[in-house]
């Protein structure tokens, strides 16, 4: 667990610093490419005998593959290019917008509703976001006294938030399809999924990156060192291990904790990211989107809370029937 959340937050500070550099993001295509060939290239090290051997392998058919293959692309592509061109701060807190989302989405396509103290405390959670959209895209407060600190406080660009919200939409539609394929194709864990998704993702991606992505070369045509620093292609091979960690040490989470455990472990990422990112942001608490930071993260914490009280209950009444007889 301790794993899974340390790779998780060093990741997205990771990839930032990728995408610092221009002529870096430009390349999301390729690298998104690069994440799935990894992910492919460690389990199938982890389906192997030789190695842990934590899942077999299930082959699934293209026509089921395909559709969670794209929108798994753009689960990833999406989001990435928001954090290219927003803060991490404004980042996080906009994914907290995938549970109502989420929510949202399943009551359209499946009429599956929430409690109503759940989607009460969703509110604030959509509020407290909006809040920090509004905020993160203004200088900070008392950015302008000085040349220096404008270019030191880290805001968020309205390209970004386009991106983060389409990116949303995405993520959301990615969630509930893995969970529809979960009860389509019956026993199937996430790993022998994903091990079917990776490499059809990476492979679709090859035949669009010539058109899309622009790769950084100099006026010889060539990439040196004075257009994409060395220490990012360590960056690039660091951001590969994180993912690879996550997805091996998400396996563990998901096989030996709870849901209470997962999600408080889930709101202790969120806020580390959160408070990381707001003060390599070069941002003050006096900030006027810290008040959005605070509102967001209480309305999902309370939504949180709402949720695992009502499974609590639901385990409550299945289990009654059984004590009777």
């Amino acid at each position: 667990m301790a794993i899974n959340t340390i790779a998780t937050v060093v990741i997205v500070f990771t990839n930032k610093f990728i995408f610092s550099t221009p002529s870096l993001r430009l390349l999301q295509l390729s690298f998104a490419t690069f994440h799935f060939l990894t992910t492919y290239l460690t389990l199938f090290l982890l389906s192997r005998p030789c190695c842990l051997q934590l899942f077999a392998p299930r082959s699934i058919s293209l026509r089921d593959t395909l559709p969670l293959s794209i929108a798994m692309s753009l689960n990833v592509i999406l989001p990435n290019l928001s954090l290219a061109f927003s803060s991490v701060t404004f980042y996080q807190i906009a994914r907290i917008l995938l549970t109502p989302t989420v929510a949202v989405m399943n009551y359209l396509l499946y009429r599956s509703t929430l409690p109503a103290r759940a989607v009460w405390a969703l509110v604030p959670a959509c509020v407290g976001v909006g809040m920090v959209s509004y905020y993160d895209t203004l200088p900070a407060s008392g950015s302008a006294s000085t040349a220096d600190q404008k270019q030191v406080v880290e805001t968020t660009q309205p390209l970004g938030i386009l991106f983060s919200l389409l990116g949303i939409f995405a993520s959301s539609l990615y969630t509930i399809w893995i969970a529809h394929y979960h009860r389509k194709l019956g026993n199937i864990s996430t790993m022998q999924l994903l091990y079917n998704q990776a490499p059809v993702a990476a492979f679709l991606l090859l035949y669009v990156i010539p058109f899309v992505d622009v790769f950084p070369s100099n006026s010889s045509g060539k990439i040196d060192e004075a257009v994409v620093p060395a220490e990012k292609w360590v960056l690039i091979l660091l951001s590969g291990l994180w993912a690879s960690l996550i997805n091996i040490s998400q396996f563990f989470i998901v096989a030996r904790t709870g849901p209470v455990s997962s999600t408080v472990v889930g709101h202790v990422k969120t806020c580390m990211i959160v408070a990381l990112g707001w003060m390599m942001g070069g941002r003050v608490v006096t900030d006027r989107a810290v008040l959005g930071v605070l509102v967001a993260v209480g309305g999902i914490v309370a939504y949180s809370v709402v949720m695992l009280k009502e499974q609590e209950k639901t385990k409550e009444r299945e289990a009654a029937p059984v004590q009777n007889s």
